[in-house]
């Protein structure tokens, strides 16, 4: 179902738990994103950069994305990301863009202010939500220049900046970067509670791809709710389509395929982490396994991971899963085994 970003941001803020914004700038890979969030009951945002519409202008991604997230089994809202005109968000929202993110991040504070409250004020009337940004995100091959600005978000200023526009979410600079990391991130998670304190609103993390599991848990423990990711969705793409020409297949109705599941995979992931500790991904974790490797033992592997990451004895879990099966009872193992994992992490 097509939604709001607020409609989907609240809930996640008050449950402590996030929602993944993904850059899907061709029909696959937004495909991939939504069969990966329904596959784990969970809500997502799929999305477009202004600096990605040379790959597909606006009106070309509204036309996939849209009725994609109409139809989808599970709450999608559509964004326009790190919008930076103003003709650019009237077009996203005349189309019918459920957010926008109007970036104003690198302009003086009351620029930003007079600027993304304007957009505020116009896409509350359309119905649609907006991301404001205060403090700039930078590329990541520009975070060595930088180490000597103070380009991160005040907390100071954030509680301030969310009365005055009227912004529905908070994107803030804490330490991340847009693009691959040359270097581990230093993350002021101190700063994220501060200002999720000072905002009282969800906030967004841009810069998402390269972090640890454990910072993600973090960040989204002191405040974040949105949390983008681009970089990775991107390289799981071409490593999908790799895979295809490497095993010999050079058509594209058998090199799709191949993208499909490596970006559902990549999108299930990520999903499944910022939702850490809800007990919506639990059934749809372990559906999303049998569907990729339903008479292997390879999702075991990743499960038996997170296990001993929680500090949990999973030679129990193996063993049971190694009884002897046959098509009969496949239905029924595949209920105990959804019970006996939500029960283990719930």
């Amino acid at each position: 179902m097509l939604v709001d970003l607020k409609e989907i941001l609240a809930p996640a803020r008050e449950g402590k738990y996030a929602v993944g914004h993904f850059n899907t700038f061709t029909a696959v890979m937004a495909r991939s994103v939504i069969q990966a969030a329904e596959e784990l009951n969970a809500p997502v945002i799929i999305g477009i950069e202004e600096r990605q519409l040379e790959l597909c202008p606006l009106e070309v991604f509204a036309s996939y994305a849209i009725p994609m997230a109409e139809r989808a089994k599970v709450p999608v809202a559509v964004h326009f990301d790190r919008a930076h005109s103003f003709d650019a968000c009237m077009k996203a929202l005349k189309l019918g863009f459920t957010s926008i993110d109007f970036d104003c991040s690198e302009l003086s504070f009351e620029e930003n202010v007079a600027q993304v409250s304007e957009i505020a004020r116009i896409a509350h009337a359309f119905g649609a939500s907006v991301e404001g940004e205060l403090g700039h995100v930078p590329d990541a091959a520009k975070l060595k220049e930088l180490e000597k600005i103070d380009y991160h978000t005040s907390p100071a200023q954030a509680g301030d900046y969310v009365a005055r526009t009227g912004v529905d979410a908070l994107a803030i600079a804490v330490g991340t970067a847009q693009g691959p990391y040359t270097e581990t991130p230093k993350v002021d998670f101190a700063r994220i509670s501060a200002i999720s304190e000072a905002a009282q609103i969800p906030l967004v993390l841009h810069g998402g791809s390269g972090l640890s599991d454990r910072a993600f848990r973090k960040a989204i423990t002191n405040g974040i709710s949105k949390i983008n990711i681009f970089t990775d969705l991107n390289i799981a793409c071409g490593q999908g389509i790799m895979q295809a020409i490497n095993s010999g297949y050079t058509q594209m109705s058998e090199i799709i395929p191949y993208e499909l599941y490596s970006v559902r995979v990549q999108a299930a992931e990520k999903i499944r982490l910022f939702c850490w500790g809800q007990a919506r991904w639990f059934e749809g974790f372990i559906a999303i396994r049998f569907t990729y490797d339903r008479y292997t033992e390879n999702w075991l592997v990743e499960l038996a991971k997170i296990l001993k990451k929680q500090g949990t004895d999973y030679n129990t879990i193996t063993e049971y899963w190694k009884r002897p099966l046959n098509k009969w009872t496949w239905e029924t193992h595949i209920v105990n085994m959804k019970r006996y994992i939500t029960n283990i992490f719930i």
